[in-house]
């Protein structure tokens, strides 16, 4: 396990098949742009997995800085914007692992495995991390420089409070219900 990997899996908190997944890809990304600072690289995910921990703590995008984009579409699909290069490139990848059988997953999160089938279970998830981990890119990365405009910067907002529960939110976030300007969590609950 190079050092790189270990720092991944210390911030993650266990290794796993995900973690691996967005170490490959933030692992590509490195060997073309420069780990970013501030807001010089933009993450775009389409997923909300293990895999991306491993592109915050390797390539330095946060939702803190600006510079991570979640887009829920489920997808392994990761797109990095380099300001210095004002290219960006996007990186699926391959659905190359034999998928989970779902009941054995659900079994395995709610503790309901026998050990031996626990031990089966964990075999295959440590056989499928260090494929990933030794895998060249080509069978595992799906690599294009696409075209996108330049995500925006980060930007503060002014902060307000919501006339129902009382607690500041940023002003851009504001709903107008009865009459009232709300945060969207008390807009929630006018609407429902």
């Amino acid at each position: 396990m190079d050092e790189d990997f270990q720092e991944v899996v210390k911030f993650h908190g266990h290794s796993c098949p995900g973690i691996a997944i967005g170490y490959r890809v933030a692992k590509y990304v490195k060997d073309h742009y420069d780990r970013a600072e501030d807001e010089e690289l933009v993450a775009i995910v389409e997923n909300s997995s293990c895999s991306v921990d491993a592109i915050q703590q390797l390539l330095g995008c946060t939702f803190g800085k600006g510079n991570f984009i979640f887009k829920d579409h489920g997808k392994h699909v990761y797109t990095f914007y380099s300001r210095d290069h004002e290219k960006a490139l996007r990186i699926y990848f391959r659905n190359v692992l034999p998928r989970t059988d779902p009941a054995a997953m659900k079994r395995f999160l709610a503790g309901e495995m026998s050990s031996e089938e626990k031990e089966g279970f964990m075999k295959l998830r440590e056989e499928a991390t260090d494929y990933i981990l030794t895998a060249p890119d080509e069978e595992l990365l799906v690599v294009r420089q696409v075209d996108i405009p330049a995500p925006g910067k980060a930007r503060i907002h002014p902060s307000i409070d919501c006339q129902e529960c009382g607690e500041a939110f940023m002003e851009i976030r504001g709903r107008t219900a009865a009459g009232k300007t709300v945060c969207e969590e008390c807009y929630q609950k006018f609407v429902l």
